[in-house]
């Protein structure tokens, strides 16, 4: 690809680094960042050598010279943040989850079809080379039928009652940040659960430590998932079929490896791939492949799914009880 869009930042935390770290390593532009303050913008502006910062989102994406925005900032934002970029005429590329729930990711989706502009998820994991092996093993048949889904999150982070991820007022929680992976894993494997069942057990700040999932569907198929905030897991994953079965090694939702096994144990496949970076880059490629081929969706995440995954964190949240303030 030749002509590169020309990517703002709005937001400037870590994955906002990360981010804009493996779209300069791989040849896209970065014209611009967006901070709620000026000298946040010029700090990260200049750890990245980004030619112009901006000391307000507002002015972010009334930037000429930027066509594309990456939302990064926390959960609850999300939404607004997408709206604003969005009314300014700009393509969208937003952090996941997409919205605090199915509703706000509904209004986001509607508004950019609307306008004709690219909204896409960016849930970095589906267009990875392993992912796009996987899905190319199942749609061969070389699982055979497919019987359940086996996948863990699990993270030790901060219990610090101030952190960000045990906050329910900036959507903190084990589900949001970490069991979208798997849930959106699912998704992309099964389609949509006939059920969902959910247990949970809450941080004395009222947010989710932990959660256990189940998604079933009409044929019988099962996604089992575990996810932790304070309990550092495996973080494999094992497809399972009746011809053979699919071992993603550690950390299944980054840049990794896998092997197809037959029942015996035989080693049909190993798959191993160089990935650049940290491997964000990929789902930059597809927002700029969809604008390029004037497209405003593609097969591998499309919004309406984007809003569905919502629809399935929403159950879960209701079946664990909970809610975000000013939901």
């Amino acid at each position: 690809m030749t002509d590169r869009l020309r990517w703002g930042i709005l937001g400037t935390g870590g994955i906002a680094a990360s981010m804009t770290s493996d779209l300069l390593l791989t040849g896209h532009t970065v014209t611009a960042v967006g901070s709620r303050t000026q000298a946040g913008a010029d700090a990260f502006a200049a750890a990245h050598g980004i030619p112009r910062a901006h000391p307000s989102y507002e002015a972010l994406v009334a930037d000429p010279d930027v066509d594309v925005i990456y939302v990064s900032t926390p959960h609850p934002f999300h939404a607004a943040n997408a709206t604003l970029a969005l009314e300014a005429g700009k393509h969208v590329l937003l952090e996941k989850p997409f919205a605090l729930n199915a509703a706000q990711a509904q209004a986001v989706v509607d508004l950019a079809a609307s306008k004709k502009l690219v909204v896409l998820e960016a849930m970095w994991t589906r267009w990875m080379p392993h992912m796009i092996r996987i899905r190319e093993l199942l749609a061969a048949g070389a699982l055979g039928e497919l019987r359940s889904l086996l996948v863990d999150h699990d993270q030790k982070l901060s219990t610090d009652p101030q952190h960000r991820m045990q906050n329910p007022d900036l959507g903190g929680g084990a589900l949001l940040d970490l069991g979208i992976y798997p849930v959106s894993f699912a998704w992309d494997v099964f389609g949509a659960p006939s059920s969902v069942y959910a247990l949970s057990t809450p941080t004395p700040t009222g947010v989710d430590q932990n959660d256990a999932i189940v998604l079933g569907y009409p044929g019988g198929a099962k996604a089992i998932m575990n996810t932790v905030l304070d309990a550092a897991g495996p973080n494999t994953a094992v497809l399972v079929g009746t011809e053979a079965r699919i071992e993603i090694d550690r950390t299944w939702y980054f840049p990794t490896s896998f092997s197809l096994i037959a029942p015996d144990g035989t080693v049909l496949e190993r798959f191993e791939h160089e990935v650049p970076g940290r491997g964000m880059q990929f789902q930059a490629d597809e927002l700029e492949r969809l604008v390029a081929a004037g497209e405003l969706e593609g097969t591998i995440l499309p919004p309406a799914e984007s809003v569905a995954i919502m629809g399935t964190l929403d159950e879960i949240r209701r079946q664990i009880g909970l809610r975000y303030p000013g939901e």
